[in-house]
């Protein structure tokens, strides 16, 4: 019986091998049929594969992420703490990595610090202003509201504060600062730095009525208020053009003058 079933089983094989030999080549292993199943019976095609599921995948990742550095996951306490575990080829790499993240950390911060045009009270003088920190650029703009100068220099300061976070921009009534400081002086700008004065604009020093917000920039930039990007005076574009359009018109009459005499 043993016998007989087991060259059943082998005419079974067989038959199913010169099957696929006559045109069952390019069925596809995967698909869940009786007739794969029979053929996985008999060891005619490989087991179905098994699909990864969500878990295996984040195993592999998990995986991966463990051929990094342990110090790459680390804070700066976190470094401090292990330094005594690593060997000198990776406390090489770790310092280099300390300032790494000490620098991030450092840009972060000073992003964090300001980033707005600030109200000044006057009993905050001192406070906001002769004792702002260390290394501390501050910008104070004294208006009165209504002028319409210092309102336009107050929409250009706000802008500048946001592009320049690590610098303190600030504004205040000017009468409210200073008492009885004069409406002729307005707008008035001071920058100072730790606390002390590094430059001033008075009045039409601040600009004219068409003032733009790079030309403010450049100014700023020149007392070392801020950094700005900007690689020329944008307002020489414009004295240049209108330099340019008064040659191009003077040599235009000239010649004509000359046309007209001859």
């Amino acid at each position: 019986m043993v016998a007989s079933g087991m060259a059943a089983n082998s005419a079974v094989k067989d038959a199913l091998n010169r099957t696929l030999s006559q045109g069952f080549q390019d069925l596809d292993p995967n698909e869940d049929t009786e007739w794969n199943d029979a053929l996985r019976s008999f060891g005619i095609i490989p087991p179905k594969e098994k699909p990864r599921d969500e878990v295996e995948e984040m195993a592999l990742r998990l995986q991966e992420e463990a051929k990094v550095k342990p110090y790459e996951r680390m804070n700066l306490a976190g470094l401090k703490e292990a330094e005594d575990e690593f060997d000198e080829e990776d406390e090489r790499a770790i310092e280099m990595y300390r300032r790494q993240r000490l620098a991030e950390w450092q840009a972060l911060e000073r992003k964090k610090r300001f980033g707005e045009l600030a109200e000044l009270q006057g009993d905050e003088y001192v406070k906001q202003i002769t004792y702002a920190g260390e290394g501390i650029w501050v910008i104070l703009h004294l208006y009165r509201p209504g002028i319409p100068m210092c309102i336009l220099l107050n929409h250009h300061l706000g802008q500048l504060a946001k592009k320049y976070p690590e610098s303190k921009f600030m504004k205040a009534i000017a009468n409210i600062c200073i008492p009885n400081y004069p409406d002729k002086y307005l707008p008035t700008i001071f920058v100072y730095f730790e606390g002390r004065m590094k430059a001033r604009f008075i009045g039409l020093e601040c600009g004219a009525p068409d003032l733009k917000s790079e030309e403010l920039e450049w100014k700023l930039a020149n007392t070392g208020a801020i950094k700005t990007d900007l690689e020329e005076n944008p307002k020489q574009k414009v004295v240049d053009l209108m330099t340019s359009s008064i040659q191009d018109c003077a040599l235009q009459y000239s010649n004509e003058s000359d046309h007209e005499e001859v």
